[in-house]
């Protein structure tokens, strides 16, 4: 039976724990490894696979499927973070999984304010109230405490010329 190397990211912890899985892991099984590296899954918990927009099944006898190497699983209180995008004047709030990275918030915002393709490329999103600049594979998850489901970004210039 062959394995993968997984990453489990729980609770906003801001750690990702590597963990080995079979290629026919069950609900039960994942489960068990999350107590085992001291995660806890508990009836406000939801469960993704990498970018998933549903959480996993509750049924433990459930199959997790074909998992790679390097896929992330998501512990989380939070099945949706609210990601506000502000750009200028204008202002949007979106929903997204949690597994979802912040270069997809970033196609979604510049698709939502109409952005030329030449300029959302020399532009990022920074935190709200902040000069923090995640990177693009940082997931959602990360950003929150998991306990509120949101965050906040500024999608502002990615250097500043001045002349």
């Amino acid at each position: 039976m062959s394995t993968s190397t997984v990453f489990l990211f729980g609770h906003g912890s801001g750690d990702l724990v590597e963990a080995l899985l079979s290629s026919a892991a069950t609900i039960r099984e994942l489960h068990d490894m999350l107590a085992k590296v001291g995660i806890e899954v508990g009836d406000d918990t939801h469960i993704f696979v990498d970018d998933a927009d549903e959480p996993l099944p509750l049924n433990p006898g459930h199959v997790l499927g074909s998992l790679k190497d390097g896929t992330r699983i998501h512990v989380t209180r939070c099945r949706r973070v609210a990601a506000t995008v502000n750009f200028l004047e204008h202002s949007d709030e979106h929903r997204f999984p949690p597994g979802t990275s912040v270069r997809s918030v970033k196609e979604w915002a510049v698709r939502k304010f109409k952005l030329d393709p030449k300029d959302a490329a020399e532009h990022v999103l920074q935190l709200c109230n902040s000069s923090k600049r995640p990177s693009s594979d940082t997931t959602l998850q990360e950003l929150t405490d998991n306990r509120v489901c949101a965050v906040c970004f500024d999608l502002v210039p990615e250097k500043r010329v001045e002349g």
